[in-house]
């Protein structure tokens, strides 16, 4: 059976009313047109109060089935929770600070922006490298011929302007 696409789902599970509350957004590779069938669905909160988040999820979807919740200490108490539901695994991530300041957030925008502005060649390569066992910022810092950690990699491209990553990507022969 194939499963459904991603949007599908989330509506199926109602998973974005439920954590309404917490300001949920989707990140990952489904939005970036770059998952694989292994691939899960992240959704990013803003959750002030770990506790309150933790209660809404379990109350939510504690029944899903291979529904795990987590806490990560290195990370300000973020709750980490995971289900498996309409045919997708679903990776809720609750963290105090603001979406926007969240690293999950800030590297889906990025390479939302490189996405838009490589076009479908560079999509490709990137897909190419995920493909080949990839992590999602791994691929694009090795396409982007970027050294150093990927996360942060890509993180030092967020300020950069529309102008600075096209020529990026016109420097590893994209544009």
């Amino acid at each position: 059976m194939e499963r459904p696409h991603y949007l599908e789902a989330l509506e199926r599970t109602g998973v974005l009313p439920k954590l309404a509350a917490f300001n949920p957004h989707v990140v990952g590779t489904p939005p970036l047109g770059l998952d694989l069938p292994t691939s899960d669905i992240d959704v990013v909160c803003f959750a002030p109060d770990a506790d309150a988040f933790a209660y809404t999820v379990w109350n939510a979807f504690g029944t899903s089935a291979k529904f795990g919740m987590w806490q990560k200490i290195n990370l300000g108490r973020a709750v980490v929770a995971s289900f498996v539901a309409a045919g997708w695994t679903i990776e809720l991530f609750g963290q105090a600070s603001p979406i926007s300041e969240q690293y999950g957030w800030r590297h889906f925008l990025v390479e939302q922006r490189l996405l838009a502005l490589g076009g479908d060649i560079f999509h490709a390569a990137v897909m190419a490298r995920r493909t080949n066992g990839m992590k999602t910022e791994p691929a694009f810092a090795a396409v982007l011929g970027l050294d150093g950690d990927p996360y942060q990699a890509l993180l030092s491209l967020e300020g950069c302007s529309d102008v600075e990553l096209t020529a990026l990507l016109k420097d590893q022969g994209f544009r």
